[in-house]
C-alpha cells in the first residue's frame, strides 16, 4: 500500500509475546552438568530460562505466529491489516521458506511482503530500524516486526556445552509499527554496526570448513561455540559506546531518555550500564533472570513487559540496544 505523504510519524501500535512452557531451572541444570545456581547467578544473574520441547515444539514459526497474534490484539488489528512482515531470527525452522512467510500464511495475512533478518542477538533493533523507514516514508502503513529464536537446539547440555547451555533461552516477541499523522513519533536516532572479524567468537558450525582458530571436533558441529570472555569484553565495550553515540546523534542526555530496553546477555553488563550512566533501576529493566538471554526476542520482551505493567506512556523517551554474534550491536531510538 502507498501513500502520498512521506516523512510521517510512526508510532509502536502493538506488542506481544510468546513463550514455551516448559522452565529449565538452574536446579535443574545441576543434574545434567558440572554447575551449581550459585555459580550461574553469580556470572549471568540468570535462575531460569524457556527451552521449547525438541520432540513437539513450538518451533521457531509457531513461537513468532502466537506473539504477533497477541501485538495485533493489543493493536486492535486484524492479520490482513498488515502491509509487511519483518521477521528478527537467528533459528529458522529450516533454510526456505523463511519464519516471515511462514507466519504470514499461518495467519491468513494475504500476499504481504514478508522477509527474515538475521544479526543475531541486534537482529530485532536492526529489523525495527529498517521497518520504520518503510513506514515513515509513506510505502507502508501497519508492520509486523518480530523478534524470536529457538536458540536452545543449538545448545549442548553437558559439562562441555556449559558457556552457552546456562544463557540461552527460547521466546518470541512483537510490535506492530503504525504509520501516524504527529511527525513527531518514531525514530529519533539510530545506529547499525558490524565487525565480521569478531565472528570467530560466536557462531555455530556446520561443517568441518567453518571453524575459525580451534582444531575441528564434532561435538561442536551445530552447536553454539562462544569465546565468553571475548564476548563479554565486546559487549562491555560496545555497550556505553553505542549509548553514547545515538545520544549525541540526538543531541540528548542520558538523563532525557526514559526507558534503556536492552538485549538481556548478562546482568552484570546491565548493572554496569547503569552505573555507567547513573540510571536508576527502573529506567534500565532487567528480566535475564526470568528467561536468560532469548537472542533477538530479548529487547521486544522487555518493553512488552513494560507495557503490561502500565509503564510505558506517550510522550516517553525508549532507547533499544542490543549486541551479538556478527559481531553486532546497535539502538534504536524512539519518541513515543
Amino acid at each position: 500500500m502507498s501513500f502520498v505523504h512521506a516523512h510521517r510519524g510512526v508510532r509502536i501500535a502493538g506488542c506481544g509475546s510468546s513463550l514455551p512452557e516448559r522452565r529449565l531451572t538452574n536446579a535443574d541444570l545441576e543434574k545434567m552438568m558440572d554447575t551449581s545456581d550459585e555459580w550461574i547467578v553469580k556470572r549471568t544473574g540468570i535462575s531460569e530460562r524457556r527451552v521449547f520441547d525438541r520432540d513437539h515444539g513450538p518451533s521457531t514459526a509457531k513461537l513468532g505466529e502466537q506473539a504477533l497474534r497477541e501485538a495485533l490484539a493489543d493493536a486492535d488489528l486484524a492479520p490482513t491489516d498488515l502491509d509487511l512482515l519483518v521477521v528478527a531470527t537467528m533459528t529458522a525452522d529450516m533454510p526456505t521458506p523463511g519464519v516471515g512467510p511462514t507466519v504470514a500464511a499461518a495467519l491468513e495475512c494475504g500476499n504481504v511482503g514478508a522477509m527474515d533478518i538475521n544479526a543475531a542477538c541486534s537482529g530485532f533493533v536492526f529489523s525495527l530500524n529498517v521497518a520504520h523507514e518503510m513506514t515513515r516514508s509513506g510505502r507502508y502503513q501497519n508492520v509486523g516486526v518480530i523478534g524470536v529464536d529457538t536458540i536452545t537446539r543449538f545448545v549442548d547440555y553437558s559439562t562441555y556445552g556449559r558457556g552457552a547451555a546456562i544463557l540461552f533461552g527460547d521466546a518470541a516477541s512483537a510490535f506492530i509499527i503504525r504509520a501516524d499523522a504527529d511527525e513527531r513519533l518514531g525514530l529519533i536516532a539510530e545506529t547499525m554496526h558490524t565487525d565480521g572479524h569478531g565472528a570467530k567468537h560466536l557462531f555455530i558450525p556446520t561443517c568441518a570448513e567453518q571453524f575459525y582458530e580451534d582444531e575441528y571436533d564434532d561435538r561442536k558441529v551445530g552447536r553454539v561455540q562462544m569465546n565468553g570472555q571475548a564476548v563479554f569484553k565486546f559487549a562491555v565495550k560496545k555497550f556505553p559506546e553505542v549509548i553514547e553515540q545515538t545520544l549525541e546523534k540526538a543531541g540528548l542526555a542520558a538523563e532525557d531518555v526514559d526507558h534503556y530496553v536492552c538485549h538481556q546477555a548478562n546482568a552484570r553488563i546491565l548493572e554496569a550500564a547503569r552505573d555507567r550512566f547513573g540510571l536508576a533501576p527502573e529506567r534500565l529493566t532487567v528480566n535475564i533472570d526470568r528467561y536468560g538471554n532469548t537472542v533477538a526476542a530479548s529487547c521486544p520482551l522487555v518493553f512488552d513487559e513494560l507495557k503490561q505493567a502500565g509503564r510505558v506512556e506517550p510522550g516517553q523517551k525508549v532507547m533499544f540496544i542490543a549486541f551479538g554474534a556478527g559481531l553486532t550491536w546497535g539502538a534504536s531510538l524512539w519518541q513515543l
